[in-house]
C-alpha cells in the first residue's frame, strides 16, 4: 500500500517537474548573473495545494526508477525519514526605505532623510521581536544596500550577503492590466531572474537543519509581492494588487511539511503615521 502511494506521489511530482521548462541559476554578487529562462508553474486547476511546490517533498528525492517489486516499505520509509525536514523557516521580507526618485542612475538613487529614519525604525522593530536571526540577504541596488546598512546597526551579529537575483524588476505581466504598459521583453528579462530568486530563497528547510531559522531578505516591492503570490500558490499575475509601504515587514513561515503561511504583509504599524510612505 505504501509503495503504491509512493509511486502515485512520485508520478505527480514528475509531472509537475516536467511543467517547469527552466532551472534556477545561481546569482552572482556584483558581477552579474548567468540566468536560464524559467517558467512559472500554473496554479492547480482544482485549487488544491501542490505539496511538492519546492520539489523537496521527501518522496521526490528518491530515484523512482529504482523502485521494483523487491523494494520494501521499510526501505522507502528510511528514505523518507532521511530527507524529511525537521525545522521551520521564518522569512522576513523587508522593502527598502524611501529613496530619491530623481536619480539618473541606481548609484544616485540613495535614501532620503525620511528613508533613513524609516530604516532605523525597521531595524528597531526587527530587533525588538527578539528572534535569533541567522542571515540577512539583500539586493545589490543602492537603496536596498543603504537600508541594510542601517538595519544592521540593530542586528550587529547577523551575517550578511548580497544577491543580484533580488534586484527590482517586472516579474510577470500583471492582471488586471495597468496604464504604465511595458513591452514583453521587460518581463522576459526580469521574470526569470525574480522566479530564480523565489526558488533559491523560498523553500522548506534542509533536512540537516535542526533548529528553526529566522532569515531576512531586504529587497523591493515587486520582488516581495511576486514571492508572496508564488509562496501562497496564488496566481502570480496578481502581484500588482498588493501595496507595500517603504520599510515594511512581510513574514512567511514555511513548515517542515511544506505548508506556507503569511504572518505579516507590509506591516508598518511600528512607524508613526508621518513617517509612512510608498514611493
Amino acid at each position: 500500500m505504501y509503495l503504491r502511494r509512493a509511486l502515485i506521489a512520485g508520478g505527480s511530482a514528475a509531472a509537475a517537474a516536467a511543467a517547469i521548462l527552466g532551472a534556477v541559476a545561481a546569482g552572482k554578487s556584483k558581477g552579474g548573473s548567468d540566468l536560464d529562462i524559467v517558467s512559472v508553474p500554473p496554479p492547480l486547476a482544482t485549487g488544491q495545494w501542490d505539496r511538492n511546490w519546492d520539489r523537496r517533498e521527501p518522496i521526490s528525492m528518491f530515484n523512482l526508477s529504482k523502485i521494483n517489486g523487491e523494494t520494501g516499505e521499510e526501505e522507502l520509509q528510511l528514505h523518507r525519514n532521511k530527507h524529511k525536514p525537521k525545522a521551520t523557516r521564518h522569512i522576513f521580507l523587508i522593502r527598502h526605505s524611501q529613496y530619491k526618485l530623481d536619480g539618473k542612475s541606481d548609484f544616485d538613487r540613495v535614501l532620503t532623510p525620511l528613508g533613513r529614519q524609516q530604516a532605523d525604525l525597521t531595524g528597531q522593530r526587527l530587533a525588538s521581536l527578539g528572534y535569533k536571526y541567522t542571515h540577512i540577504v539583500y539586493s545589490t541596488m543602492t537603496r536596498a544596500k543603504e537600508t541594510t546598512e542601517i538595519i544592521s546597526k540593530y542586528l550587529p551579529d547577523v551575517k550578511k550577503s548580497s544577491s543580484d537575483l533580488l534586484r527590482e524588476g517586472a516579474p510577470i505581466r500583471p492582471e488586471p492590466q495597468v496604464c504604465h504598459w511595458k513591452p514583453d521583453f521587460v518581463y522576459y528579462e526580469d521574470g526569470p531572474r525574480i522566479e530564480a530568486a523565489f526558488r533559491q530563497f523560498i523553500h522548506r528547510a534542509d533536512p540537516k537543519q535542526e533548529e528553526d531559522s529566522y532569515e531576512i531578505l531586504i529587497c523591493h516591492a515587486n520582488v516581495i509581492r511576486y514571492i508572496v503570490c508564488r509562496a501562497l500558490q496564488f496566481p502570480p499575475e496578481a502581484w500588482l494588487r498588493i501595496s507595500l509601504n517603504n520599510g515594511s515587514i512581510t513574514s512567511l513561515v514555511i513548515r517542515p511539511n511544506g505548508n506556507v503561511s503569511l504572518r505579516m504583509l507590509g506591516d508598518s504599524g511600528f512607524m508613526p503615521p508621518e513617517k509612512i510612505s510608498r514611493t
